[in-house]
C-alpha cells in the first residue's frame, strides 16, 4: 500500500524524533563528568520532556482536527484528516515557495510561454486553491479562468506541485510559441 505523501512526511517526523530521542548525551559540566548518574538522570528527564511536548502536538492537532488517532491491532495509529492533508499540503508548497523565491526566476531563453490549464472539481477546492498559490510562487500569471501563464523556466518546479497537490489528472500544460 503506497502510503500518501503527507502521511509519509508525518511517518517520517516520528521516526526522525524516535533516533533523536535514543542519542546519547555527553556531559555538560564537571559534576556530570564526575558523576556518570547524572547524565543519566538529565537524559531521562529530557527524554521525557520530549515526549510530553511531542503528545503536546499531537493533542493539538487533534484539537484543530488536522489527524484523527484511531487504534489498529492494539496500536494506536494517527492519520490526516482531509483538513489535514491541506495543511500540510499548504506548509510545503510554502517551503516550495521559500526556496524557488530563494533561487532567481530564469526567462525561457527560447522565447517560449508555459501554459497550465486545469478544471479541478469543486469537492477539490482545497487542492485547487493550493495550485493557484503554489502556481503564483513559480512566477505564473492569470491569464483567463484556470489557465495561466509564465514566461519562466519552471516546467519541472510546475510538474513538482502538480503532483505534490495530487491533482494530475486535471491539470494540463502546454509549451506555446507565442500569444496573440
Amino acid at each position: 500500500m503506497k502510503l500518501p505523501i503527507t502521511d509519509k512526511f508525518l511517518l517520517e517526523i516520528y521516526n526522525y524524533l524516535e533516533k533523536i530521542m535514543e542519542l546519547d548525551i555527553a556531559p555538560r559540566s564537571f559534576e556530570e563528568a564526575a558523576v556518570p548518574d547524572l547524565i543519566w538522570l538529565r537524559k531521562k528527564y529530557e527524554k521525557e520532556k520530549r515526549k510530553k511536548h511531542f503528545s503536546r502536538f499531537l493533542n493539538y492537532l487533534k484539537r484543530k482536527n488536522y489527524i484523527k488517532i484511531k487504534n489498529l491491532e492494539k496500536k494506536k495509529a494517527i492519520f490526516l484528516t482531509k483538513k489535514g492533508e491541506e495543511k500540510a499540503l499548504k506548509a510545503k508548497l510554502k517551503v516550495l515557495e521559500d526556496e524557488f523565491r530563494n533561487s532567481k526566476l530564469k526567462k525561457r531563453k527560447d522565447g517560449r510561454v508555459l501554459m497550465v490549464i486545469f478544471d479541478i472539481p469543486e469537492s477539490k477546492r482545497g487542492w485547487r486553491k493550493a495550485l493557484r498559490e503554489g502556481l503564483i510562487s513559480l512566477g505564473y500569471t492569470f491569464f483567463q479562468k484556470s489557465v495561466w501563464i509564465s514566461p519562466f523556466d519552471v516546467y519541472e518546479e510546475t510538474q513538482k506541485i502538480i503532483v505534490e497537490c495530487g491533482v494530475e489528472k486535471y491539470v494540463r500544460i502546454f509549451l506555446i510559441e507565442e500569444i496573440q
